[in-house]
């Protein structure tokens, strides 16, 4: 959000918060998929909502357009916009369409349109914000930092470059940065977690979506001294190239291992019996074993299955995530 000359980012959120729909102030972190659900979620009981989402993604039209004009990385942040978009309409549709032949083989056209408008606005910030208003967004998207950033991972002892090479690796992540390494966080992503009620972390890929954007230094630091009530959703079901074998503890060790968040007050799990095609199983929940990091289980029947691909219901997360406030 831009701010005007001589007030700070945290006090432009604090304005906007003021003006926004009774409720709490709820920001969720991540990317994708994952990401978009849980706004889904979120949407049916906050009253402010802030999607900090990763700006790492090289793959598909993102990779494609990204690097050439110099802008982060579009394709997780206008599935986040078109999410945080209650309404159908023209606008919505078009965001959502994606070509399938010629030159623009691939590309979204939301893509594209944010691409445009950053070049016509002469900055990406400000060409979000036009873009909330054209969709009638019920919450902001905030790029987790200013500048396009490039996953480095060291897989069982092999070096790995970039989203798409690690999220189609198998083996054991040792280590992950973030390059360059000078990267800072977004101001306004530091605002929204220091004014933020409560933090939703998840699900999503655990270390392309979200470790994607713990790690950007000054997320982490801006969390662990927020009073905002972290939450973790849990994973549905491992995720081939990342997670394989993975439980929900190990989830767990590898998020606060690498990123130095502090422990989540509770963690959301789905108890519904779904089975997925090998090499993918369930993520194994056992609260025994959580319960040493001290944090709570909260276990509903969280899954929508009339998906072809099993994910969580948005009805049902909600009900759970606004009852952990």
């Amino acid at each position: 959000m831009n701010s005007p000359i001589g007030i700070t980012s945290t006090e432009a959120l604090e304005q906007a918060l003021s003006t926004e729909r009774q409720g709490p102030h709820v920001v969720a972190v991540g990317g994708g998929t994952g990401l978009a659900a849980a706004l889904h979620a979120i949407q049916r009981y906050a009253g402010r909502i802030d999607a900090i989402v990763t700006v790492a993604d090289d793959g598909g039209s993102s990779g494609r357009l990204a690097p050439d004009l110099e802008i982060p990385p579009p394709g997780d942040i206008r599935k986040c916009l078109i999410a945080l978009t209650p309404e159908q309409s023209t606008w919505r549709d078009l965001f959502e369409y994606r070509f399938d032949g010629a030159d623009v083989s691939g590309h979204s056209l939301g893509n594209l349109i944010i691409a445009s408008l950053a070049d016509l606005e002469g900055d990406f910030a400000a060409a979000l914000r036009f873009v909330e208003k054209l969709l009638g967004t019920v919450g902001s998207v905030i790029p987790v930092s200013a500048q396009r950033l490039h996953i480095e991972a060291v897989v069982d002892g092999v070096t790995m470059n970039g989203q798409v090479e690690l999220a189609l690796s198998r083996g054991h992540v040792e280590e992950m940065t973030l390059l360059p390494h000078g990267a800072t966080a977004n101001p306004e992503a530091i605002a929204a977690i220091e004014l933020a009620d409560q933090i939703v972390l998840g699900p999503g890929s655990l270390y392309t979506s979200l470790l994607a954007t713990l790690l950007v230094p000054g997320i982490t630091e801006a969390i662990n001294r927020s009073d905002a009530r972290l939450i973790y959703v849990a994973n549905v079901s491992t995720q081939d190239g990342e997670t394989l074998g993975m439980d929900c503890a190990d989830h767990l060790d590898a998020l606060i291992g690498m990123s130095g968040m502090r422990p989540p007050a509770a963690i959301v799990a789905s108890e519904t019996s779904v089975t997925f095609p090998p090499p993918l199983t369930a993520v194994v929940v056992d609260e025994e074993v959580l319960a040493t990091y001290g944090v709570d289980v909260v276990s509903g029947d969280l899954v929508d299955e009339r998906l072809t691909v099993p994910r969580h219901d948005a009805v049902r997360l909600g009900g759970v995530l606004a009852r952990l406030i």
